[in-house]
């Protein structure tokens, strides 16, 4: 099968490596093959049990590790176009450079072609599906076909010019007139938007079946000007007015009351951990192990290129795990397993994916294999913690979305 084929009646058999099923027991299947067939795992066994069906094409996973492709979960993919041009602030400096500068040279074209870039560093460092919040929605969508990324997004909302030149009602408007089922309503956050207009999206979300992505508590500075806005605070005024919520993800989440975290929790809403740019920001770190043990699902972000510089989920993995047995003073407080698990089924769960995040019979073959045998790895760490400590985006070797290979042999497959 030559790259980017689809997998066609007889599949492929990715034979010899160690899977990583990311399932609740967490299991390891060691020297393991898996059978993808029309787009999907049609069985996982052992290579010592020989073939597990007819298979036009076997991929030898010897020395590699196999898992579920990474789930970026907040991320806006075409500031790549931005990169560098507002690194050393802070937030609200931040957003007067970047703002200004989306709404003088941003176009649908430019979008598509910001957001193919951020495709490519995406899919060749093993991330498959990204949460993207930005303007012209559709541009990205088009981007994340044509080389493979599985792109979830949909309209954003916010009370400042916007390069989409729209009013928050215009499109809510179009939208409810459509009546048709929008995956994804995007409020930028609670202090781009009165109590009116969060209101109407919620409803809006609720009436089309939509899932809401929102920025909220990133730092202090936005907590003071809610508290201005709005007499609470930003979880809050989420709760009041209807946009917090199971089918919720809220990114960065960094200030919180106890009550915030029990409102999140009561909710069953996600949180998308970004440590990359909340460090970078100084905008302080977000309270991870306090949110998991509420019972809060915590997926992992890397924010967009402009904040972050890097759309590389492999140092988010690394930087979450240590971060926080700083922040908590316990090296045991976030391990290997929990952040792989919030880099890819906690993710999928977020974003609605079914059946993603996890390598199973039946669900998606939507999965990266990671190559091992550089020196960076030598040593006698374990799967978990060679990926989480050691590993980077080179060692990521193929890559699969829904029995595609998109990456082969470290090379983009659709290019």
């Amino acid at each position: 099968m030559s790259p980017g084929e689809s997998v066609s009646n007889g599949g492929i058999e990715i034979r010899g490596g160690t899977v990583l099923t990311m399932d609740d027991d967490a299991s390891v299947l060691e020297d393991a093959t898996i059978l993808v067939r029309d787009g999907r795992i049609a069985a996982i066994g052992s290579e010592r049990d020989g073939p597990l069906g007819a298979s036009d094409t076997v991929i030898d996973a010897s020395g590699c590790v196999v898992l579920p492709g990474f789930v970026n979960a907040h991320t806006h993919l075409a500031m790549t176009l931005f990169r560098g041009l507002a690194d050393d602030v802070d937030l609200q400096s931040f957003l007067e450079r970047v703002v200004g500068e989306e709404s003088r040279t941003l176009t649908p074209d430019r979008v598509r072609r910001g957001v193919a870039d951020a495709c490519r560093e995406s899919l060749l460092a093993g991330t498959t599906d990204a949460l993207d919040m930005y303007w012209f929605p559709d541009s990205a969508i088009k981007a994340g076909v044509e080389l493979g990324l599985r792109v979830h997004t949909g309209e954003a909302f916010a009370g400042f010019p916007t390069p989409e030149r729209r009013s928050v009602e215009e499109k809510l408007d179009a939208l409810t007139a459509a009546g048709e089922r929008v995956p994804w309503l995007m409020p930028h956050s609670v202090y781009a938007l009165d109590d009116g207009q969060l209101r109407r999206i919620a409803g809006t979300a609720e009436q089309l079946g939509s899932r809401i992505h929102v920025h909220a508590a990133e730092n202090t500075g936005e907590l003071e000007l809610v508290r201005e806005q709005h007499g609470a605070t930003p979880i809050e005024v989420l709760a009041r007015t209807g946009l917090l919520t199971s089918r919720t993800v809220i990114a960065h989440a960094v200030h919180l009351s106890t009550t915030d975290i029990a409102l999140i929790a009561e909710a069953g809403a996600t949180v998308a951990h970004c440590p990359w740019s909340n460090l970078k920001l100084a905008s302080g770190v977000a309270p991870v192990r306090a949110l998991l043990d509420a019972g809060v699902r915590v997926a992992l972000g890397t924010d967009g290129a402009v904040s972050s510089n890097s759309l590389d989920m492999w140092s988010t993995l690394r930087l979450a795990a240590v971060l926080h047995k700083n922040r908590e003073n316990d090296p045991a407080s976030l391990g290997a397993r929990a952040v792989l698990a919030m880099a890819t089924r906690h993710g999928a769960e977020a974003l609605g994916i079914r059946g993603g995040g996890v390598v199973a019979e039946g669900h998606s073959a939507t999965l990266q294999i990671v190559d091992l045998s550089g020196p960076h790895h030598a040593g006698l760490g374990d799967a978990w913690s060679q990926l989480v400590y050691s590993a980077r985006p080179g060692d990521v070797r193929d890559v699969m979305v829904d029995g595609e290979l998109v990456v082969r042999e470290r090379l983009l497959a659709r290019e």
